[in-house]
């Protein structure tokens, strides 16, 4: 049976340490965090099952772990995944993987080099709905994706370490890389404002792709809570709204339909709407973490590579980096 570690108790490492103790299939073993308030907090919910300790360098030292989930501040990522690797552990860290491609290029070749696996928990490829949604890409229903509107917003958790695009925007372009299969990009654009902190809180992220484009907004000071997306296809379209408790997905039979016009010298065509129905499709009924977790499990224990790897995650940091470059650079400025 696997034996894994917790390192970080705060905001979400709760919600990590909750599945992983309901994960039969781990022997989770030991919680770390630097305050002992949050240790004890641990205490009164898992007592003597689990053991607790304020260094996560006994973790490291510790033989028996076989895998280190990371559920700490995005700026200790590379430091303690890098140590934890070279400790022979494989490693499950909570987005965005790292700082820069460069740190997940070198915890990625150091992982090839002591044959460990990384598993970055992009946790929306891991939802229910967007498996469907793959499903239903896949099965050719959609017909080409021509464009992706996502937004994911809402009022509160503004933060210092990291803007609103590389912490709400992550989530969105790794869901875009894993329904187009790493697509290749072509062209990053970005706006953004700090408002309330140091980084910018309210972000619109363009991204050209090989294929199609999308457009992302993230905002950390909106009035309404929105965790949409949009995917428009050649034959169909779709929405899913994880806000919606009871409509998640629906896809939609709406576009267009092109009408070549006869005996004409060019070719020319006349496009018309389309209206069909709208389609709610059944959605397994399962934890997205708890389905991340698993998947990390199965994939060590069958010797394959996670869906959200590091090369995954090195190609969403590529894009915020661009992104981020684009932010500083402000713009061109409108001359009247």
């Amino acid at each position: 049976m696997l034996k894994v570690a917790l390192i970080g108790y705060g905001y979400w490492g709760p919600n990590v340490a909750k599945q992983l103790y309901r994960n039969k299939n781990y022997r989770f073993k030991t919680i770390c965090d630097l305050k002992t308030e949050r240790l004890e907090k641990a205490k009164e919910l898992y007592a003597d099952s689990i053991k607790y300790t304020e260094d996560y360098k006994t973790i490291l030292a510790d033989p028996e772990i076989d895998l280190v989930a990371l559920a700490v501040e995005t700026s200790s990522h590379y430091k303690i995944a890098k140590e934890a690797l070279l400790s022979g552990k494989h490693i499950y860290v909570e987005k965005p993987f790292t700082d820069n491609a460069a740190q997940a290029e070198e915890l990625k070749r150091i992982a090839s080099e002591k044959n460990l696996y990384i598993h970055v928990d992009h946790i929306m490829v891991y939802h229910p709905a967007i498996r469907k949604i793959k499903e239903i890409i896949d099965n050719g229903d959609l017909g080409d994706i021509l464009y992706v509107s996502c937004y994911r917003q809402n009022l509160g958790n503004v933060k210092n370490d990291v803007n609103a695009m590389w912490d709400l925007s992550v989530h969105d372009l790794s869901v875009i890389d894993y329904l187009a299969d790493g697509a290749h990009v072509k062209f990053v654009k970005a706006l953004g404002e700090k408002v309330y902190s140091s980084r910018e809180s309210i972000t619109f992220l363009s991204v050209q792709y090989d294929r199609f484009i999308a457009n992302i907004t993230a905002n950390w000071i909106s009035p309404i809570k929105e965790r949409k997306m949009i995917i428009a296809g050649t034959k169909k379209m779709l929405v899913y709204d994880d806000v919606d408790v009871i409509n998640k997905l629906i896809v939609y039979d709406k576009g267009f339909d092109k009408t070549p016009i006869k005996d004409m010298e060019y070719d020319e065509f006349v496009v018309k709407s389309r209206i069909g129905d709208a389609v709610i499709p059944k959605l397994e009924q399962s934890d997205a973490l708890y389905n991340s977790l698993d998947h990390i499990r199965n994939c060590i224990e069958n010797k394959q590579e996670s869906l959200t790897n590091a090369d995954a995650a090195i190609r969403v940091i590529k894009i915020l980096e661009l992104a981020n470059e684009d932010l500083l650079n402000n713009g061109k400025e409108f001359v009247k």
